[in-house]
């Protein structure tokens, strides 16, 4: 079924033709014929399809026979209407899309909108039902006025014609592969028998389907390009039969060199992205020294920033000395007007001033903070009965006490975790200086050391990574280091909360579980979730000292590409690195396929369908040739024609000739062979048969029609020797 041909021109000669020469009609489920009786080709050949796609602009709805053609797309949106069929297995069904149909080929024929005053042989499935004939001559008689008309079998007439040709003899079997069906007709002295026919409900449209599938699930990254017409294409192009299908398959298996040879390769559209040019030395350079020039510039700004910032800070601790000295002085009745002037409302809140802007000033200055005499003084005056002794207080101080004393232990972790913190950068600061300097005293043995510390760092890290992986590895809370439970994975200061909390818990009510029957016992968990935020959540040292080797290296070795199993820094998820794309990820390589789709043709289970094959429909019908001697069978053996479109496939006739000899008599006479012309031979043959001077006495005429009605029509067949 190929796609996207050239749309049929419109015949002008109509008027030529006497109205007793008979249009001959091949309508077949895949494509439309329709010619004049005597004549060696067809006149109009198109699809037998229906499609109805809206215009853009107006929204009307049109009826598209035949054919796909790609300029339509410019005014139809044809992506919301499939293409349609009148056919449901051979037989038509949709006399709708039927008429459709015959409107654009008696078009296109040069009818017209005129009656079609000329006998008119159609072709149809075997043993069509007499309901789908009847309304098909309805059609006919009352939409066309067609004068008469005849039916006869496609195959039939392709045997016939092969038979003029000397290819097959007067008895013998046909075996017709269409698209949806599959049928295999007797003949017996130029006769069908049609009791012993037999039919399969499996053709080349489920051939393609099914290579369509195969591909769609092999490639689902390029479903879009695996069209059917591209599916039908393909199985054109390549398949074949396979004469023994379990050995092709294991040559495939086996990955031998004859597989390679029979593997097909399908290259879609691919675009090579440009290649980027590597940078010169020159180039390298130009952009290393651009690099240090802004850096300077920012370490420029940062020192300038913050040595405003330290004057600032000094200007406000020094007039914050000034006020503290002069409130010092004055006597106490002034006291309260001067402190009021300030803006501060008491003492205490100017000496918290100072002291958080001289905490500030030797921050930005990179000193030492001393304020932790300070903080213990003031942690001891909030706290006052965490020192005093059990004996010395009343139980409702002891449980005050336990209290405060959780209080302090959460505030002296968090104050321990600034301080550790405001080293670390004091430490981080010093180290990138020390760097920097030793960065442009050798910059060459510098890059050597950070690759080496890079190399050493990345090793180590990667065998954390392998031993946490195989440590959790296990069932249960065990873990592989020996460790149970998810208290062996708490630091101390999470033990030492849990440890409180659970104390405050059973001091409620004596070991008997009261807490939280008050509002006032949650305010714990208040103060935990507060100090749990300043808690130290940063990642291991090693894992922080590559991540900052890493960005060292980014930042001046522009050839440096970080080792893509390291583990994940800063706690992001890892991204896929990009790999650009190559011909290789747009092949569609077609290897088993190629056989084992049209394989269906012999084995319909593969697809679900629980019918026999072509080789064991043709043992049937010879089987069912009861009334005949074995003469006869052998002559009808020895003659056995394959025709239809699916019969073009590579090795269709010697697999079919060994299935049949396989249900045959030992040393039977056996030959198989392939029509001259499998998809036109059905019009041609037709077409020869209307020429004949006894073709009036097998038609079926108007006058008929109305007095007989359609009931006689189950009796009507035609006879092929004429």
């Amino acid at each position: 079924m190929p796609s996207m041909q050239r749309r049929p021109t419109r015949q002008s000669d109509y008027n030529r033709f006497p109205p007793s020469t008979p249009i001959v009609i091949d309508n077949g489920g895949s494509t439309f014929r329709i010619g004049w009786a005597g004549e060696s080709e067809p006149r109009v050949t198109f699809r037998n399809v229906v499609q109805r796609p809206r215009h853009r602009a107006t929204g009307e709805v049109v009826t598209i026979v035949g054919d796909h053609d790609p300029a339509l797309m410019k005014y139809f949106d044809c992506t919301r209407s499939s293409p349609r069929s009148a056919f449901d297995n051979d037989v038509v069904y949709q006399f709708e899309i039927m008429e459709y149909v015959l409107d654009y080929a008696f078009d296109l024929l040069g009818a017209g909108s005129s009656k079609v005053d000329h006998p008119i042989l159609m072709t149809e499935s075997i043993c069509n039902p007499v309901s789908s004939r009847a309304k098909m001559a309805e059609l006919l008689f009352e939409t066309y006025g067609v004068p008469s008309i005849a039916f006869g079998v496609d195959a039939a007439f392709s045997y016939k014609y092969n038979q003029q040709l000397g290819i097959c003899g007067e008895d013998g079997l046909t075996v017709c592969a269409g698209l949806t069906t599959c049928h295999v007709i007797p003949f017996v002295k130029g006769e069908p028998v049609y009791d012993a026919c037999c039919r399969t409900n499996v053709g080349g449209y489920h051939i393609t389907d099914f290579l369509k599938q195969l591909l769609s699930l092999k490639y689902p990254y390029h479903m879009s390009s695996i069209t059917w017409e591209k599916a039908e294409e393909l199985k054109m192009e390549h398949c074949y039969i396979a004469l023994d299908y379990m050995s092709e398959l294991q040559i495939f298996q086996k990955d031998k060199e004859d597989a390679k040879e029979k593997t097909r390769c399908w290259q879609l559209p691919w675009v090579a992205p440009p290649q980027e040019e590597a940078p010169s030395q020159e180039e390298l350079a130009r952009k290393a020294a651009l690099k240090e020039k802004q850096g300077q510039r920012l370490r420029e700004m940062a020192a300038s920033k913050r040595s405003l910032r330290i004057s600032e800070l000094e200007n406000e601790l020094r007039g914050l000395e000034d006020l503290l000295q002069q409130l010092e002085e004055v006597e106490e009745p002034d006291f309260s007007a001067l402190l009021a002037k300030t803006g501060y409302l008491s003492l205490q809140e100017l000496e918290s001033a100072l002291l958080r802007v001289t905490q500030s000033l030797r921050k930005a200055k990179g000193e030492p903070n001393g304020t932790e005499e300070k903080l213990d003084a003031s942690l001891a005056e909030k706290y006052p009965l965490a020192s005093v002794p059990d004996d010395m207080l009343t139980p409702e101080q002891v449980k005050e006490k336990r209290k405060q004393i959780f209080l302090k232990t959460t505030t002296e972790g968090r104050l321990r975790a600034k301080k550790k913190r405001f080293e670390e950068e004091t430490m981080r600061e010093m180290q990138n200086q020390q760097d920097e300097e030793k960065r442009l005293e050798n910059p060459e043995l510098y890059l050597e050391e950070l690759r080496a510390k890079y190399k050493e760092l990345s090793e180590k890290v990667e065998q954390k990574q392998r031993l946490k992986t195989n440590g959790t590895r296990t069932n249960g809370n065990h873990n592989s280091s020996g460790g149970v439970g998810r208290g062996e994975r708490l630091n101390a200061a999470q033990r030492e909360r849990m440890r409180l909390l659970t104390t405050a818990a059973f001091d409620r009510g004596k070991g008997e579980d009261t807490f939280g029957a008050r509002d006032e016992d949650w305010q714990l968990y208040k103060l935990m979730s507060k100090d749990n935020d300043d808690d130290d959540n940063g990642q291991d040292d090693d894992e922080a000292e590559l991540a900052r080797v890493s960005s060292k290296l980014q930042d001046i070795d522009p050839t440096f590409v970080a080792k893509p199993d390291t583990i994940q820094l800063q706690g992001t998820p890892e991204l896929l690195r990009f790999r650009p794309s190559t011909a290789e990820d747009y092949q569609i390589i077609i290897g088993v396929e190629r056989f084992r789709c049209p394989e269906i043709l012999f084995q319909p289970g593969m697809v679900g369908v629980d019918q026999a094959g072509l080789d064991e429909m043709a043992g049937v019908s010879l089987r069912r040739l009861s009334s005949v001697d074995d003469s006869i069978r052998d002559r009808i053996s020895n003659s056995v024609l394959v025709t239809g479109g699916s019969s073009l496939f590579p090795g269709l006739v010697p697999r079919l000739e060994a299935g049949i000899r396989q249900v045959r008599p030992y040393l039977s006479p056996l030959k198989v062979v392939r029509a001259s012309d499998p998809i036109l031979d059905a019009w041609r043959g037709a077409a020869a048969y209307a020429t004949s001077l006894q073709f009036p006495t097998q038609t079926f005429s108007m006058q008929d029609y109305y007095e007989k009605g359609e009931n006689w029509l189950s009796r009507y067949n035609i006879v092929y020797t004429l």
